[in-house]
């Protein structure tokens, strides 16, 4: 069993450059979230007083991505949470979102898995390959969200992978357009 690694201390100066502990360097935001892609639980902390700035930097993070256009939460959902600040249910809030995020991660697993071990008789149903293709490349967009865009060996996309996706999200676009008119022609 691997050993879970020790949160990262990142103290922050004065000067407000942030300075990572492990590797004694300065780091940015991005490296920051970088850290937090790559797994690893990140805690920031002012050197002078010692307060956990930790919450502050992650929505800052957040903000800035948003504010690129990587857009992960709706408007309905920032509305939402602007409004649980000044009702009563501001205590249910952060549960709920932190066991939805949960499910969101153990579910992707299980999903992901799940299409692969399908019976043998299901791709006889007509569109279930396309609809199975779907789901799974939606999972994976979904997910590279969250892992920043990073390929699976942690290095950025290039330009071909990209263009690559967006031909197989045609592809997708095409079987699921075919399948929905077998279905409207069944029906």
């Amino acid at each position: 069993m691997a050993q879970k690694e020790e949160t990262l201390l990142i103290k922050r100066y004065a000067s407000r450059r942030l300075y990572n502990t492990e590797t004694s360097d300065y780091v940015t935001l991005d490296d920051i979230a970088g850290f937090i892609r790559g797994g690893r639980e990140v805690q920031i902390i002012d050197l002078k007083s010692g307060d956990d700035l930790t919450r502050q930097y992650l929505l800052q993070i957040i903000a800035e991505h948003e504010s690129r256009g990587e857009n992960v939460l709706p408007v309905d959902v920032l509305t939402d949470l602007v409004r649980s600040y000044s009702t009563q249910a501001q205590s249910v809030v952060p549960q709920f979102l932190a066991a939805s995020f949960e499910m969101l991660r153990d579910g992707q697993s299980k999903v992901m898995e799940n299409l692969g071990t399908m019976s043998p008789s299901m791709p006889a149903i007509p569109g279930l390959e396309a609809m199975q293709a779907q789901q799974e490349a939606f999972l994976k967009a979904m997910m590279g969200g969250f892992s920043g865009g990073t390929s699976p060996q942690g290095e950025a996309s290039s330009g071909d992978e990209t263009a690559t996706k967006e031909e197989e999200l045609d592809e997708i676009k095409k079987q699921l357009a075919a399948l929905q008119a077998k279905l409207s022609g069944l029906g």
